[in-house]
């Protein structure tokens, strides 16, 4: 059997247990949510969804921290640097252990989706049968797109937005392939999941009206809007992390961010687990029944309530996803983000059409388009959010306004803000991702790889003459000063002393101290190639010395780091 129809093979395999997976952290969430809130009553004040948080976090930090040894927190920044960093090596114990913590987090209340821990798990999978099979890295990565095409296709059956979103999202670069394992992988595990729980699908509408291009001015608004909110989205996730991670132990953040979260559900009902059940109440037009559930609103049928409510859903969502991963939990800001921009184009088209200027908006056309816009802008993925919602939508009759408002959030976005959430969050933690297959393959040499050590040094006292015994012995025209502490002093080269070192008067009173001068740069030992060669376009020098705590170590050429860059570009090529 050739390489190519063995990993078809396991790009089958893989999307069939991805799939697999997905059914079961579904069924775990459900059995859970309606376990725990289905004797709910208004009357009661639903008290219990202020512990209700604080139980699942509590329970999925224990299980991440001491039993899995795999904390829950954001997943897909993870498996990105782990393809970036870590040679695709995921740990097998995350074949499954997001799936618990998860399960746990978001059937107790959790704010947050379960895309991105299935995505984790899909990934793993998809990794670990990479590993058992002997595969190198680069095949073990399309396996890790596999596992999430896989996963993704699973949960939303939408094989066709999974591939897009594994390619957009996970993978930097795809040939053609590369792209018909993804397929194969995405379309098993969208089988999977119709064959054991049928067409369960998270979204249950008939859609209709048509578009209308008459509509196209409110897109572009809606569009403006999705990438204004997609700004907010992040910046507050962001935020409310960073001020979590300043609290003094795990245990406060815990009972911290459980019990503001708890709180939260408390008078706001609708913000409870991923939320889809409200967005499909929006689709379907009962918006009234939201406040069927909360204590203080359920009485009033107000719209303009209504609009208040859903504004500050909008606002609250993000602070309550931030709390439940800071504080413990397990999940992603995949659903949070559909969620606020489903809410976003409901109210967008609610409060027009109360208005009552121009032609009535069709709500649940501009909820689900929202939806794309403010995934587009907070994920950036733009294409991914296209083809996820044209196909959730059952067809094509919305692609002209997704294509649209996706391409204007996503600009209104980036114009302010160039990063992702996920590359936001990367580089937060001191980790940065490279940008294309250049960076990549210059993050894969490190400063140690391609140090030079054979320029011999020099003490600051010496004098010229023994200055020009080293010119005799060395092949290099750069000599580093150090002194006896090893600490780098400055260089002298060939060029420096050219006139003078035939002086013979010179060469006894001269001191090597007054002949150098500083480098143009000094890289760090532990610095990444990218910025190493930032230091060399920036200074114009061929040669830089290399430094660790003050301690000269050596110097790094330019044709040095070109020659390995080389070597490693024809090793991709033919892996």
């Amino acid at each position: 059997m050739s390489n190519q129809n063995f990993i078809l093979i396991l790009s089958g395999v893989i999307g069939i247990l991805s799939g697999l997976a997905a059914v079961i952290l579904k069924k775990a969430v459900h059995f859970i949510q309606v376990f725990l809130t289905e004797d709910f009553y208004v009357e009661y004040a639903n008290f219990l969804y202020i512990l209700y948080p604080i139980i699942g976090i509590s329970a999925a930090y224990v299980l991440s921290k001491y039993i899995f040894k795999d904390f829950g927190g954001h997943g897909i920044p993870d498996v990105l640097f782990t393809i970036s960093k870590k040679q695709s090596l995921i740990p097998r114990i995350k074949t499954y252990s997001r799936v618990i913590t998860s399960a746990l987090t978001v059937g107790f209340g959790g704010s947050v989706g379960l895309e991105a821990p299935m995505l984790v798990t899909g990934s793993a999978i998809g990794s670990n049968i990479g590993v058992s099979m002997h595969l190198n890295a680069k095949k073990r990565t399309l396996l890790i797109g596999c596992g999430a095409a896989g996963a993704i296709s699973a949960i939303f059956g939408a094989p066709i937005g999974a591939v897009i979103f594994a390619i957009e999202v996970i993978l930097m670069e795809i040939s053609t392939a590369s792209f018909i394992p993804l397929l194969i992988a995405s379309v098993m595990g969208s089988l999977t999941s119709m064959v054991l729980i049928g067409r369960d699908q998270l979204f249950k509408f008939d859609l209709q009206g048509t578009f209308l291009a008459s509509h196209m001015p409110y897109y572009l608004v809606l569009g403006i809007l999705c990438g204004i909110i997609s700004l907010y989205f992040s910046s507050a996730v962001m935020k409310t992390e960073k001020i979590m991670e300043g609290l003094e132990s795990q245990l406060i953040r815990i009972l911290y961010g459980g019990a503001l979260l708890g709180f939260i559900l408390f008078f706001f009902p609708p913000i409870y687990g991923e939320g889809y059940d409200t967005l499909n109440l929006l689709i379907e037009g009962n918006s009234d029944q939201l406040l069927d559930r909360s204590p203080f609103f359920s009485a009033i049928q107000n719209p303009y309530l209504i609009l208040f409510f859903l504004a500050f859903v909008i606002l609250i969502k993000p602070v309550a996803s931030a709390l439940t991963l800071s504080a413990g939990g397990a999940g992603g800001i995949f659903a949070p983000s559909l969620y606020v921009g489903g809410i976003l184009g409901f109210l967008f088209a609610y409060g027009k059409n109360m208005l009552g200027f121009h032609i009535p908006l069709p709500l649940a056309h501009f909820t689900l388009v929202a939806m794309c816009g403010v995934m587009a802008g907070v994920q950036h993925s733009p294409l991914s959010a296209i083809f996820l919602i044209a196909e959730i939508t059952g067809g094509y009759e919305l692609f002209v306004p997704l294509m649209f408002v996706s391409a204007i959030s996503f600009s209104t976005k980036t114009y302010y803000q160039k990063d992702s959430l996920y590359t936001q969050q990367l580089k937060e933690k001191g980790r940065h991702l490279p940008e294309t297959t250049d960076q990549q393959l210059l993050d894969m040499i490190t400063i140690l790889q391609v140090i030079e050590r054979d320029l011999l040094p020099i003490h600051p006292n010496a004098k010229l003459k023994d200055l020009i015994n080293l010119v005799k012995q060395s092949k290099r025209n750069i000599f580093p000063v150090v002194d006896e502490n090893q600490q780098l002093r400055g260089i002298v080269t060939l060029d420096d002393i050219r006139d003078i070192m035939f002086d013979s008067e010179k060469q006894t009173t001269v001191e090597v101290k007054s002949l150098m001068h500083s480098p143009p740069e000094i890289l760090l030992s532990n610095e990444n190639m990218q910025k190493a060669m930032d230091k060399f376009e920036k200074s114009g020098a061929w040669n830089l010395p290399v430094v660790e705590d003050g301690r000269y170590l050596g110097f790094v050429s330019k044709s040095r780091i070109f020659n390995s860059y080389r070597k490693k570009l024809i090793f991709k090529k033919h892996d």
